[in-house]
């Protein structure tokens, strides 16, 4: 259980991670069984980090964070999601890898944490080992999160969770891809839904394929 001094650190920390799911990521994670390590895609600032951190550290697993860090579609000038503060102004491009790096220690997580910064798909094409627990929350354009899918699923163990962040039936409510990787997801008989909270979905693995 978080105490409330991690509960205020995760909530209070920048991003775009609704405090309810946040609590759902943390409740996800310390259900997992094995010793399989967990990895999310897309940290930007570190908020969805910190939740899994104190769960992974209570676990005594550690969480691979991946990211660019030079920010999704949706963060860049002219989107609805860009923060003109995380633009270094040297090079004229976002870089949240100095906040998340701060979030990071600032919590204490640095045992537990591992940042682990490219492109999300060069990663995955050179990743071998599996995955007690996967966190979507990547690029939300089609192609960025279909690859995701793709590239990350197959890793996930048997009895592993499958969490994907930003899933909306509703088109009026936001982007597609998330929605359309939880449909493959079900779709595929490889995974069952195991809980809802907002945008997020939590899924287990139940059988081959993906």
């Amino acid at each position: 259980m978080l105490t409330e001094q991690q509960r205020s650190q995760a909530e209070t920390a920048r991003g775009f991670m609704p405090n309810d799911e946040g609590l759902a990521l943390y409740d996800a994670a310390v259900s997992t069984t094995g010793s399989a390590p967990w990895l999310e895609v897309g940290s930007y600032c570190g908020k969805s980090t910190l939740y899994f951190g104190f769960a992974a550290a209570a676990r005594g697993t550690v969480l691979f964070a991946v990211d660019h860090h030079r920010g999704s579609e949706e963060n860049q000038a002219g989107w609805e999601h860009h923060e003109p503060d995380l633009v270094d102004p040297a090079l004229g491009v976002m870089d949240t890898l100095p906040i998340f790096r701060r979030t990071v220690y600032d919590a204490g997580l640095e045992d537990s944490v591992v940042a682990v910064v490219g492109d999300s798909p060069t990663i995955a094409r050179h990743w071998t080992t599996p995955l007690g627990l996967l966190f979507i929350d990547g690029g939300h354009g089609k192609k960025p999160a279909h690859d995701d899918y793709d590239l990350w699923v197959p890793h996930v163990a048997e009895g592993g969770l499958l969490l994907i962040h930003d899933v909306f039936p509703d088109p009026a409510d936001g982007g597609r891809p998330p929605y359309e990787i939880w449909c493959r997801a079900i779709e595929s008989g490889a995974f069952a839904e195991v809980s809802a909270t907002g945008s997020l979905r939590v899924l287990r693995r139940i059988g081959a394929g993906h």
